[in-house]
């Protein structure tokens, strides 16, 4: 039997809506079933939602909170979706935390909302990093997998890439 996998969601791109007479982009529910869906996805879940925040708005409260989270979750495999812009921020404090299992960071660049987003890649490749790696942290992105201390999203090319890899 497989293992179960928790799927926490923290807003983010990947979950916002956009308003067509403001040209806002809001939170409306997160995305997650529908992606799940689509994506044909035949892994047991359970998805909670945590909280829907712009990363970029994001305290150490809400961090300390998922946590927290991870640390009462029985299940070992979590996957937590997350705003790109401060996903390592969060990704560091989980790893200093010590949490026993394993736990993947992943989120879009675009909403998923939007039809040409990487949202849907990007968590399938959580979704199969999480199931595969060793207790630790880790961000799914871009079709790569990276520790959490060496990587950064590069905002000129709206990638993530290792830190030794920045030039």
């Amino acid at each position: 039997m497989k293992a179960k996998t928790k799927i926490f969601i923290t807003g983010g791109t990947f979950d916002k809506e956009y308003n067509e007479i403001t040209g806002e982009l809001y939170f409306k529910r997160s995305h997650m079933y529908e992606l799940l869906e689509l994506g044909r996805c035949r892994l047991d879940v359970d998805i909670e939602t945590l909280m829907m925040v712009d990363s970029m708005e994001m305290s150490n409260t809400e961090r300390n909170y998922i946590i927290q989270k991870c640390i009462e979750e029985p299940v070992q495999q979590i996957v937590i979706t997350h705003g790109t812009d401060t996903m390592v921020e969060t990704a560091n404090m989980l790893a200093e935390a010590n949490i026993n299992k394993t736990i993947v960071l992943s989120g879009a660049m675009i909403p998923v909302r939007f039809g040409s987003s990487d949202g849907l890649f990007n968590m399938g490749s959580a979704l199969s990093f999480v199931q595969a790696l060793p207790s630790g942290v880790y961000i799914a992105m871009n079709g790569q997998i990276f520790d959490q201390k060496n990587v950064k999203k590069n905002k000129k090319m709206g990638i993530f890439e290792e830190l030794d890899s920045i030039k």
